[in-house]
Parts: structure tokens; sequence; C-alpha cells
């Protein structure tokens, strides 16, 4: 059977040592969240992801979710865990309080999507999304709907869900076909079907508050012609009790490879009654608060499901024996020595170790940064952190998404064939990480959106929020002797990352299959370095608490493990970036030269 425990200590060494989130109670609204308080309810958030969650997660993915005539009934226990995941007050964490919520930091929120992806990444879709969708109605719709909706979204009795795929369209939206016609009430009529839709439809909540992707009569053609509606499962009536079944069914559920607790589903609209989210043929801007939300939120999902694809390979290698170490026996007293002391099943598992904690430290620098966006007092603060949030969101989707795969794979590696069967659980971590690469974006378009977008945006503004912290934290470590061994190799990458940059940029301004053809791999390596950065960060604190503590201490061997899985990180994954960086400079011709017949 897998286990599961929240890397608690890990978690808190981030938030408080390394990315200073004791500072988000001097903003304004986070007065209360104090590191104090913040360690009560990240170790409440364990137990529930540990006692309510975990055990479900194996049993839900046998299970699955079941249709019939319109009606989906999720696994055996998601019904009773869902209710005490929201009378906990999970589903409003960081929500509003002047609409129920918490109003904590969304850096908190951050972190327990982790855990709850770890312990349930299917159980996760279901307030996931709501959560998204309460941001987006909150940003852009009217006081009205604000006031129906979101204090049921927040209170998790409903839950919420994002329509934009369709049959004949995925990541081309400018393509979607579903109408949206005036009813003269300030209503809508929508017709059209999606598909793909993560919790359309479930037997969790009351209601199911749908935000649809539709074209009103006169809009242009194009992504410029898509609005945004809000459709109820049941309409609201005026004293906000459920009225009549408004016409939004599902159709039919997937068939998945993974992620068979999550509902999947294909959403009808037959004349559905529904409401404007923002102004008409500004759709997008509303619907991307969701989706940039979704993107950072599927990152952590392949954070999740990398840390506890770890902790079980860890277990296993500790317990498993198998041969005898090179070296001489090891376990004199057993037939076999544990797996643990080969040195192939020891790369593995530093390689899992080091990716996860340093993905793990970039996600956290992006969360905190976050609540600087929302709630700093200073214009430029504010605007320096939104850029920095917007450059990293693609790299934090598709890099840690690519991580929890590759991570569970090396799980799957390390038990065997053990690892290939369901009862040791590891396969299924590999099965529902594979999808995290594909929805909100595919990685492919991330990257796109990496070089093409955020690249050039105003001449490189969103990419000095990363150069020039980066700089300036090499200049002032530059004599540091505890981080000489590391520093080198960092500002080796550090100018690969700078020469790759030049080029894609100035390449891809002549000729833009330039930069498409540089895109996956530039976002590696900008990915390693940024990990890279975040590891001597973390290295540079563990050994001054080394230092501070005379070498000893209850936490010496922490920070020892520390600065150890660091030296493993920058002498054998950090490298990867020469690699990258050849291939970036061998230009788009290696790529675009063969005919499309000749494939």
């Amino acid at each position: 059977m897998p286990i599961y425990k929240a890397p608690l200590e890990d978690i808190k060494f981030v938030l408080n040592e390394v990315v200073g989130a004791a500072d988000l109670a001097g903003l304004p609204g986070y007065g209360e969240a104090t590191p104090e308080l913040v360690d009560t309810i990240l170790e409440e958030a364990a137990k529930i992801c540990e006692e309510v969650l975990f055990p479900l997660n194996q049993s839900g993915d046998a299970e699955g979710c079941t249709f019939d005539n319109g009606a989906v009934k999720t696994p055996s226990g998601f019904k009773d865990a869902y209710q005490v995941f929201r009378e906990g007050g999970w589903t409003g964490l960081s929500c509003d309080p002047a609409y129920g919520g918490q109003g904590l930091p969304m850096l908190v929120n951050f972190v327990v999507n982790e855990l709850v992806c770890s312990a349930n990444m299917s159980f996760g879709m279901y307030p996931g999304l709501s959560h998204g969708a309460y941001n987006a109605v909150a940003k852009h719709a009217d006081d009205a709907l604000k006031n129906i909706y979101l204090p049921k979204l927040a209170d998790g009795t409903w839950t919420g869900t994002m329509c934009l795929t369709e049959p004949h369209c995925g990541t081309d939206l400018g393509l979607v076909r579903t109408k949206a016609e005036p009813l003269g009430n300030g209503a809508f009529k929508i017709t059209g079907t999606k598909i793909f839709i993560s919790a359309g439809e479930h037997d969790l909540a009351d209601n199911i508050i749908h935000l649809v992707l539709a074209r009103l009569p006169d809009a242009p053609q194009g992504i410029r012609g898509i609005s945004l509606f809000l459709v109820p499962k049941f309409i609201v009536n005026p004293d906000g009790s459920l009225g009549q079944r408004n016409a939004a069914v599902c159709g039919s559920i997937e068939h998945k490879m993974g992620i068979k607790a999550s509902a999947t589903c294909t959403m009808n609209f037959d004349g559905a009654v529904g409401w404007l989210v923002g102004k008409p043929n500004k759709g997008m801007s509303a619907m991307f608060t969701m989706m940039n939300e979704a993107r950072l939120a599927v990152g952590m999902q392949g954070l999740g499901l990398a840390e506890v694809a770890y902790q079980n390979a860890v277990q296993y290698a500790r317990e498993r024996l198998q041969g005898r170490a090179l070296t001489g026996v090891k376990a004199a007293d057993k037939p076999a020595d544990p797996l643990i002391v080969h040195p192939d099943i020891r790369r593995n598992l530093l390689t899992m170790k080091a990716l996860v904690e340093g993905c793990r430290a970039l996600a956290l620098w992006v969360g905190h940064a976050l609540d600087i966006e929302a709630r700093h007092t200073d214009e430029k603060m504010r605007a320096e952190a939104a850029d920095f949030v917007a450059l990293m969101i693609p790299i934090i989707k598709a890099f840690l998404t690519d991580t929890g795969f590759d991570v569970a794979n090396l799980g799957v590696q390390i038990y065997g064939g053990h690892g290939y069967i369901r009862d040791h659980g590891m396969e299924q971590f590999v099965r529902d990480a594979r999808i995290t690469q594909i929805y909100e974006g595919t990685n492919g378009i991330q990257a796109l959106d990496l070089v093409g977008r955020k690249m050039p945006e105003d001449f490189g503004r969103l990419m000095r929020q990363f150069f020039h912290p980066v700089a300036d934290f090499m200049a002032a470590e530059k004599d540091n002797a505890a981080l000489s061994e590391m520093l080198m190799p960092f500002m080796s990458a550090f100018g690969k990352l700078q020469l790759s940059t030049v080029t894609v940029a100035t390449r891809g301004f002549g000729n833009p299959d330039e930069a498409a053809a540089a895109a996956t791999d530039y976002l590696r390596l900008f990915a390693l370095v940024a990990v890279g950065f975040m590891w001597l960060k973390m290295a540079k604190i563990a050994a001054a608490r080394l230092v501070d503590a005379g070498g000893a201490g209850a936490n010496a061997a922490f920070y020892e493990t520390k600065l150890k899985t660091a030296r493993y990180y920058f002498t054998k994954i950090l490298p990867q970036v020469n690699a990258l960086n050849i291939a970036i400079l061998a230009g788009a011709k290696p790529v675009m030269d063969m005919p499309a017949e000749a494939f």
C-alpha cells in the first residue's frame, strides 16, 4: 500500500527561510497571517490530506466515476470527504471575507494545493476549479452576480467549472462556435457543446456554476469575438434558493488514462440561460484570470505527484532487499542489502529529491509574488510582482508537470516490476501525472507563450524581473566561500540562459519559426536555471545555519542534507543546460527542413 506524509518541515523551511512569507502579515488584510498561524493551518491541512483524502486515492482510481442518464456519481467516500473538506473551510481559504472566505494569502492556498494533489489529485480537481471560477467572477462579474454566486463558491456549497474546449477546437479558441443569444432581460440563451470539462457534473455539491465561452450574434470572427457567460446547473431564485434545472446537461463522461475519480464531461448547452461576465467580446481577458490560476494550480499538481512518488520510492528502496552492495555487504544479518545501497537507485532518488525540493522553492517564490501583486501598498512593487508572475506562469506549468511525470516514472523504475502493477500505487501516479502536461495548454503551448509573448513584451520588461535579482545575488555572493563550488557552475548556466535568450529573441524577430522551434528547449533551460537559483538560495541559508549552530543542533541533519542535495543538483542536473543551449543554437532548420510528406 502507498504512503503519504505531508512534507511540512521542508515547506516551512521554504516559506519561512527562503521566500520570506512572514512579511505577508504586513500587507493590508493579511495581518493575522503570521508564521505561527500559517504553521497551524498547514498542520491541519496535513491531517485532512493524510487521514481523509489519501485513503480514497487508490479506491477512487479503481472505482472511478459512473454516469447514468445525465447524472454523475463520484467514487465511494468522495461525497463524505468533500463535506469534511468544505466544512473545514478549505474551499474558501484565500477567498474574500466579504463573501464568507477566510482571506488568507494566496501563498497558503498554493501550499495546501500541493498537499491535496499529493494525497488525491482527482479529489483536488473539484474544489480547485471552483476557486478559479470564484476568482474570475470576483474580478470580472457585476455586483449582482458576485453577491449571488461568490458566497456559495467560497463555502463550497456550489462548485465551478470552465468550459472552453469544443469537439472541433482545443487551444485555438478563435474557432469556438457556441452561441449566445440575448433574451431581453439581461440574460442570454447559450447553445453549444463543450468537451473535456472537468467536474462538469457530479454529486458533491448542490449547484454547479459553468463559465462558458460563447459568441454573441454580432460578434467579430476569431478570438476577439468571444464573450464569457455564467451558466448555473440550477437557476437561482431571487431569494437565493435553487429553482428550475437549467438546460446544461452532461452528455457523457470520458474513460481516461488517469484521474479517474475526477469526472471529465461532455457538456451540452441546449438553450441554457446564462449571464454575461465582463464586457461583450472580451471573454478571453476574463477567462485568462481563471486560466492563469489554473496553469499555476496544474504546476502544483505536478509537484504534488512528484512528492508522493518520491516518498514511496524512498520507502521501497529502504525496505526492498536486492543484491549486495558493490563495495561489500551492508546488511550482514539479512539475505541481501536494501536497494538504497546501489548507485543507480541513489542516482534516481537524488534526482527526484533535488527536483522536488527545487521546484517547490520556485513555486512558492511565485506564490509569494502573487500576494505582493494583490496587496502591496507600493504600486511599483505590485507591478514588478505582476510581471514576475506573468513570466513564470508557463515555466511553473510546464516544468513542474514535466517533473511530476518524470519523477513518477523514476519511481516505477525503482520499484521494478512491482511498480508496474496496481498494488503499490506507483503506476497510478504516472497515469495521473500524464494529463498535467496536456490540459490548461499543452507544455508546448506554454513554451510558445514564453518565447512568443513573455520574452518580447515591452522589450524584455518581464524578463528583467528574473534576470536582475539573479545578477544581484551573484554579485553579492561572489566571495561567499560556502557557495563557491555551486556558484561557478551556476554562473556558467546563467550565461547560457542569457546567450540563448538573445539567440531566440533575435532569430525569432526575423523568422517566427526560429523562436518556435527552440521554445521547448528554451523553457527547460530557463527552468533549470531558475531551480538552480533557488538551490543557491537554499544552500546559502543551510550553510549559514550550520555555522550559526556550530555544526550541531537539532536541525543540523536537515541543513546538511540540503547542502548535499544542492551539490547533486549542480553537478548532475544543471549541466543539462549545456546540451539544451547547443540544441537552441542549432536553429530551426533541422526541425523545419523536412517536407511534410516525408514523415
